[in-house]
């Protein structure tokens, strides 16, 4: 996927579907159906809007399931960063990984954590097929020369938007984020029964932990008791020798989950690097090699398959967007000075979307797949405090149907996009209605409709010759009554917003 700079536009070849295919969750040979474009180039606000309209895509093929007649619907999820709490499974493959760092220790028995988008290059395998048909004779950098020669001498054919583009890498992802306001806990206290239980009339009992830390407090007090007391006087509270419950019996937030600190002696060094992925970025480039291998191990291992070619991505830091800013970037796993896992992500107006994971199978048993999520989870959360419309991560399809694909439904609080209206939908009142039907409606609003449904085709943009011009202009100079039909389709699936602002290339 090229996320385009400087403000060029998005250019789509647009591909109607007429067939069924396999399909790459419940294996039916001729199941699987969904519409498609090749993306030549694309803004990420274009994307975002895609995205919030059921799109994905695999590489710069991005496509949307026809959700009422493919076998194995396809809901898109998004979990909500800042009210997320990690769960007791969650927890469980934290601590794992933190053993596994602090004394090398290995888990027994086998992993069945399901890693993100395990199976997405089987799901989309059959859309491919339908590519390989077609004979794109589209050069991107002619396009892209074209577009511009046309944007310059017909700018006006063409509304102006704000670019949202891509970004350079982390100064240093492997610092702490951030840590978040973590819950707390609420005890309900009851009478005991006689002869049962703790003395409420009487004060607890207190650790000798608790007992310690008051007794090393109170000497400070005596060793500079004005700081000490000025610190309760500003507050309004006189000096208690009971203070609050420790803030260790507090929940811990999941920053502290993931960055507990490790021993001097620990046995593993883990590093999380956040790179482009762009050959023009130098980190990127110097590190493809190794993270290209791990790819086609891990097809190998897992798919059976090759890995397709890596595409361009160039890169701009917005002033009103996050320090990393917009794009395609990889978070690569460095353990003790090797990559064990890559995690290709979107960086969004509005979200960190997950791509795809693929990592070296000796490490199946840290449970990458979750841990990255939770650490793309984490990620999210640091964005989101210097760019605050930015706090949603994207999951990609949650597909009730498909038991390995359930497990999304776990990162709580989370949504699922409704197929009609494209409105999101909290999960918990989506399931029951999934119990019932494949395939559901989940705007319970009868009356609602697609907001952003294409209302005026017309002003759909087109390149086509070189020029940019309206679907109105260019319907009139085409006597085939068949693309008639597949722009209306394009325009109704990628709505009205985008209509107007992606290019569809014509030949």
């Amino acid at each position: 996927m090229a996320f385009w700079a400087g403000g060029s536009p998005s250019i789509v070849d647009y591909f109607p579907s007429e067939d069924f295919y396999r399909c790459g969750y419940c294996k039916n040979e001729s199941g699987s159906r969904s519409n498609g474009m090749w993306a030549h180039s694309m803004t990420v606000q274009d994307y975002q809007d895609l995205i919030d309209r059921g799109w994905r895509r695999s590489g710069k093929y991005v496509y949307k399931p026809v959700m009422n007649q493919t076998c194995c619907p396809q809901y898109t999820i998004r979990c909500q960063p800042l009210q997320f709490q990690p769960s007791k499974s969650h927890k469980k493959v934290l601590k794992k990984m933190l053993k596994f760092l602090a004394k090398g220790e290995v888990p027994k028995g086998s992993c069945e954590d399901e890693p993100m988008d395990s199976t997405m290059d089987d799901a989309v395998a059959g859309d491919f097929a339908l590519i390989n048909k077609l004979d794109i004779q589209c050069d991107l950098k002619t396009l892209s020369d074209d577009v511009k020669e046309s944007l310059e001498s017909e700018g006006k054919n063409s509304k102006k938007e704000e670019p949202h583009e891509l970004l350079q890498s982390q100064d240093s992802v492997g610092e702490k984020l951030g840590s978040g306001e973590p819950s707390h806990s609420v005890k309900v206290h009851t009478v005991p029964k006689p002869g049962k239980g703790a003395d409420l009339s009487k004060p607890p009992c207190r650790k000798a932990k608790e007992i310690r830390k008051e007794r090393k407090r109170l000497k400070l007090m005596q060793q500079n008791p004005a700081g000490e007391l000025e610190g309760f006087q500003a507050q309004g509270h006189p000096p208690s020798l009971f203070p609050p419950k420790a803030k260790s019996n507090q929940p811990k937030s999941l920053e502290d989950l993931i960055f507990e600190s490790l021993p001097e002696n620990a046995s593993h060094k883990l590093e999380v690097r956040l790179v482009p992925a762009s050959f023009e970025d130098p980190e990127f480039k110097s590190s493809f090699s190794q993270s290209f291998s791990l790819y086609v191990k891990y097809q190998v291992a897992i798919h059976q398959d090759l890995p397709d070619e890596c595409g361009k991505t160039e890169a701009e830091t917005p002033p009103n967007g996050p320090d990393c800013g917009y794009g395609s970037f990889h978070q690569q796993y460095w353990l003790d000075g090797k990559i064990i896992a890559v995690g290709v992500i979107d960086i969004l107006p509005n979200c960190v979307s997950s791509v795809y994971l693929y990592y070296d199978p000796d490490y199946s048993f840290l449970s990458l797949g979750v841990y990255s999520a939770l650490r793309e989870i984490a990620f999210t959360r640091q964005l989101h405090e210097k760019t605050s419309q930015l706090s949603y991560y994207y999951m990609g399809f949650y597909i009730h149907s498909c038991p390995k694909m359930k497990y999304k439904g776990q990162y709580r609080p989370s949504d699922l996009l409704c197929p009609e209206t494209y409105v999101w939908v909290p999960i918990e009142q989506c399931l029951p209605s999934l119990e019932n039907s494949k395939y559901c409606r989940f705007n319970q609003d009868p009356e609602a409709v697609d907001e952003d449904r294409s209302t005026e085709p017309d002003r759909l943009q087109v390149f086509h010759k070189r020029a940019i011009m309206p679907y109105g202009v260019y319907k009139k100079q085409q006597k085939d009554p068949s693309e008639e039909a597949a722009v209306l389709q394009y325009a109704s699936l990628v709505g009205q917003k985008c209509s107007e602002r992606m290019l569809l290339f014509r030949n």
